[in-house]
C-alpha cells in the first residue's frame, strides 16, 4: 500500500519562468515516515520525456524510500511547453524547502538525495551538476539555502545531448533550435567535478528509449573525478520500468540502493 500524501506548493504565485497564462503550477508531494529522530529524504522526480510525470515513478518509489525509513518528497516539476530552466528551478526549490522546513518535518538537512528517472534523472542529474549555477537563484530568501544534493540516484537516466541523447527529452527540454552552447550546457556528462555528490545508476543494457551508454558516460566521468559511484547495468529491461515488478533481476536495484543509503548512513 502506498503512503497518504499532501501536496504544497513550491512556489508561491507565479513560479519564476512561467507566463501568466500558463495554469499548471509545480508542486511537492509530502510522503514522511515516523521516526524518532531526523532521517534522510529523497526528494524524487519522475520522468516522463520533459512532456509529462510518470505516476509509477513517483508515488511507488516513495513507499519503497519509505519503507527503507527515509522520508521521501515528489516533484511535480514543469514540463513542456515550459522550456529550461523551469524544471531545474523547480527540483531546486524543492530541495531547498525540504532543507528549510528539515526541523518541522524530522529531516537531516545533510543527507538530503535527489532520485529521477529518465527525464527525471537528467532533472536531477542537472541539478546535481549546475546546483552553484546562478541560473537555480530566483531572488527569494531561499537562495540562501543549498540546493546541491547530498546523493543522486539516477535510474536510466537522459544524460546526454550527443551522440546517444533521447531527443524527443532534450527538444522538449531545449526546444528545436537550441544553441551548440546550450547543448552542451545541458549534456550533463561534460560537467561532472570532483563536488558531484556520490551517485547510484542503474539502467538495463537493451533499454530500447534511452541508450545505456548515458549512464556508462555519467559513471565515465565520476570516475575521471573520482567521485564515488555504484552502477548496475542489467541484461534486459524495458525503458521506463520503474520499480519493475514483473522482473525479479531488475527489481534488485531497490533493494541495493537502499543498502547504498545505509552505507552513506542515510
Amino acid at each position: 500500500m502506498e503512503p497518504d500524501a499532501r501536496s504544497i506548493p513550491l512556489w508561491p504565485g507565479q513560479p519564476p519562468e512561467s507566463k501568466p497564462e500558463e495554469d499548471f503550477r509545480p508542486s511537492l508531494d509530502l510522503y514522511p515516515v515516523e521516526t524518532r529522530g531526523p532521517r534522510g529524504a529523497v526528494v524524487i522526480c519522475p520522468g516522463g520525456g520533459y512532456c509529462g510525470r510518470a505516476p509509477h515513478e513517483g508515488a511507488g518509489y516513495a513507499a519503497r524510500f519509505n519503507a527503507a525509513g527515509l522520508h521521501a518528497f515528489v516533484v511535480q516539476y514543469r514540463v513542456s511547453p515550459h522550456r529550461h530552466p523551469a524544471p531545474l528551478l523547480d527540483a531546486a526549490r524543492a530541495v531547498r524547502i525540504v532543507r528549510d522546513r528539515a526541523g518541522e518535518w524530522n529531516v537531516r538537512p545533510d543527507r538530503v538525495a535527489v532520485c529521477g528517472s529518465s527525464a527525471g534523472g537528467h532533472v536531477a542529474a542537472s541539478l546535481a551538476v549546475h546546483s552553484g549555477d546562478p541560473a537555480v537563484n530566483t531572488g527569494g530568501r531561499l537562495d540562501a539555502v543549498g540546493a546541491r544534493p547530498d546523493a543522486l540516484i539516477l535510474c536510466y537516466p537522459v544524460i546526454t545531448t550527443g551522440e546517444f541523447a533521447h531527443r524527443g527529452s532534450i527538444d522538449n527540454l531545449l526546444g528545436p533550435d537550441a544553441s551548440d552552447g546550450m547543448l552542451r550546457k545541458m549534456s550533463l556528462e561534460l560537467h561532472v567535478t570532483e563536488k558531484t555528490p556520490p551517485t547510484f545508476l542503474w539502467h538495463t543494457a537493451n533499454d530500447p528509449g534511452v541508450p545505456v551508454e548515458n549512464s556508462l558516460l555519467f559513471a565515465a566521468a565520476l570516475s575521471r573525478h573520482h567521485v564515488p559511484f555504484e552502477l548496475h547495468v542489467y541484461p534486459d529491461g524495458a525503458h521506463g520500468i520503474g520499480l519493475a515488478e514483473d522482473n525479479a533481476h531488475v527489481a534488485t536495484w531497490a533493494e541495493l540502493c537502499g543498502d547504498w543509503f545505509a552505507a552513506m548512513g542515510f
